[in-house]
C-alpha cells in the first residue's frame, strides 16, 4: 500500500487486522470483567494487570473445551492471536487455548479435592467432635522455627498453664512438609495428647499448599483425638481448616479455642462454690426444720404412745400363751392315757401269739436236729481227725482208725472190714 495515499477508514482497519493477526502471543492476566450471556457464540472478557487491560474473546466451542469456568479475579494464560472489529474500531485478543496460571490453577485443584472429601462426608459437621473441656495434654505440630509455635506456648502458658504442652517441630513448607506433618499428629497423638492444635503462621497461597494435601487432610479426619486448625490469617481457609473438628482464624485464636482460661475457672469455680454454699444452707435449715416439727409430735414426746400398740400385742400374745399350753398338755395326757389302754389290752394277746409262734418253731427245730436222729438209733461215723464225715466206703480201708458218734457218747473203733454195696 501506498503510505502517501490517503486511505478509507475501512481500508485502514483492514490493514491494522491483517498486521495484528500476525502475532500470535502467550499473555497471563487476571480477569476483570466476564459476560457469557445464553446465545452468544463466544465468551468476552477483559484481562489486566497493574497498568494496562486488553478485551478478549474466545469462541464458544474453544472456551467448552477449555473445562475453564472463568470467574472475576482468577488469574489466567492464553494463547492467541491479535484482531481488530472494523465496525467499533476496537482490537481484541482472540483466545485460542485458555487455562489457569499460578494461583488460579492451585485454587482449582484445591477446589477439586475439597469437592472429593465433601463427597465423601469428611467435611460434614455432624462428624466433628467436640473438645475436651479440660484437656491434661495439649499437641502441637508447628514449625519450631516459626512465630506461630511461640505464640501458642505463650497463649497456653498465661491462660491454662496446667496442661503439659507437646510440640511437634515439623516443616510447614516444602515437598518433605505434608509426611512431616502428619507423622508429627501422629507422634503427639501416642504421646497422650487429648488434643492437638496444627497451626502455622500467614504465607502466600502458596506457602499453604501443604495445608491443602489430601493425604493430611485424611490424617486429621482420622485423628483419635480431636484436631484445632489454626492456619495462616483470618482470611485464608485450607482443606485442613475444613476437615479439622475446629476452625480457629490464627494460631493464638486456636490455642484459645482448646484450652479455657484460668481466670475463667477460678471465677465459674467461685460461683459455683458460692451456689453450693446457699444450696447446703438451705438444705441444712430444711432438714433442721423438719427436725423441730417431728420433734413436737407426741410420738416422740411421750412413751405410752410409741409402745402401747406393741405392750397390747405382747398382752394378747401372752393371754393367747396362757391358754394354749394348759390345753395342749391336757390333750396330750388324754392320747397318752388312750394309748396306754389301748396296750393293755392288746399286749397280752401280741405276746400269746409270740409264744405259740416261738414254740413251733422249737419243736420243728428240734426235729430237724442232728442230735434228735442219733436219739432215734443212729450213728454218723467221722474220720480219725473227729472233724470229717465219712460218707463212702472208698473213703476209708481196713485197719483204718474211726470215730463213731451215737446218741450219747463217742467210740473209738477199727475198720476190719470194707465192702460195698448196700
Amino acid at each position: 500500500m501506498d503510505r502517501e495515499r490517503a486511505v478509507s477508514v475501512s481500508e485502514a482497519m483492514r490493514a491494522a487486522k491483517r498486521a495484528l493477526e500476525t502475532i500470535t502471543l502467550t499473555v497471563v492476566g487476571e480477569v476483570s470483567e466476564f459476560s457469557d450471556k445464553p446465545g452468544y457464540r463466544a465468551a468476552y472478557f477483559t484481562v489486566a494487570d497493574a497498568d494496562a487491560s486488553m478485551s478478549c474473546l474466545m469462541w464458544r466451542d474453544a472456551y467448552t473445551a477449555s473445562g475453564v469456568s472463568l470467574r472475576c479475579g482468577m488469574l489466567v494464560e492464553m494463547r492467541g492471536q491479535f484482531s481488530a472489529y472494523a465496525p467499533k474500531g476496537r482490537m481484541q485478543f482472540v483466545v485460542r487455548k485458555l487455562t489457569l496460571a499460578g494461583e488460579g490453577r492451585l485454587r482449582l485443584q484445591v477446589a477439586e479435592t475439597a469437592r472429593r472429601l465433601e463427597a465423601e462426608g469428611l467435611l460434614r459437621d455432624d462428624r466433628k467432635r467436640p473438645l475436651p473441656a479440660y484437656p491434661m495434654r495439649i499437641g502441637v505440630v508447628t514449625s519450631p522455627r516459626g512465630k506461630a509455635v511461640h505464640d501458642v506456648i505463650r497463649t497456653l502458658s498465661r491462660r491454662y498453664p496446667i496442661a503439659e504442652v507437646l510440640v511437634a517441630g515439623v516443616p510447614v513448607e516444602g515437598a518433605d512438609a505434608v509426611p512431616a506433618i502428619v507423622d508429627g499428629v501422629r507422634a503427639v497423638v501416642q504421646a497422650g495428647a487429648e488434643v492437638v492444635l496444627l497451626v502455622r503462621g500467614g504465607g502466600s497461597y502458596e506457602d499453604l499448599m501443604p495445608f491443602n494435601d489430601e493425604s493430611l487432610a485424611r490424617a486429621v479426619a482420622a485423628s483419635p483425638v480431636p484436631v484445632v486448625s489454626g492456619i495462616g490469617h483470618e482470611p485464608d481457609t485450607t482443606i485442613a481448616d475444613l476437615v479439622a473438628d475446629v476452625r480457629a482464624s490464627t494460631p493464638t485464636a486456636a490455642a484459645e479455642a482448646a484450652a479455657p482460661a484460668v481466670s475463667e475457672l477460678t471465677g465459674r469455680l467461685d460461683k459455683l462454690s458460692r451456689l453450693l454454699a446457699r444450696a447446703l444452707e438451705h438444705r441444712v435449715r430444711h432438714a433442721e426444720h423438719r427436725v423441730r416439727l417431728l420433734a413436737t409430735r407426741p410420738l416422740f414426746c411421750e412413751v405410752d404412745p410409741l409402745l402401747g400398740q406393741a405392750g397390747q400385742a405382747l398382752d394378747a400374745a401372752a393371754r393367747a400363751l396362757g391358754r394354749a399350753i394348759p390345753l395342749g398338755l391336757a390333750r396330750d395326757a388324754e392320747r397318752l392315757r388312750y394309748a396306754h389302754e389301748g396296750l393293755t389290752r392288746v399286749g397280752p394277746r401280741i405276746v400269746e401269739r409270740g409264744t405259740d409262734a416261738a414254740g413251733r418253731l422249737a419243736a420243728r427245730l428240734g426235729d430237724l436236729s442232728p442230735l434228735a436222729i442219733l436219739g432215734r438209733g443212729y450213728a454218723v461215723c467221722f474220720a480219725p481227725d473227729g472233724s470229717t464225715v465219712v460218707r463212702s466206703v472208698s473213703e476209708v480201708s481196713e485197719g483204718a482208725k474211726v470215730e463213731v458218734r451215737v446218741h450219747d457218747g463217742r467210740l473209738g473203733c477199727m475198720v476190719e472190714t470194707v465192702e460195698e454195696g448196700r
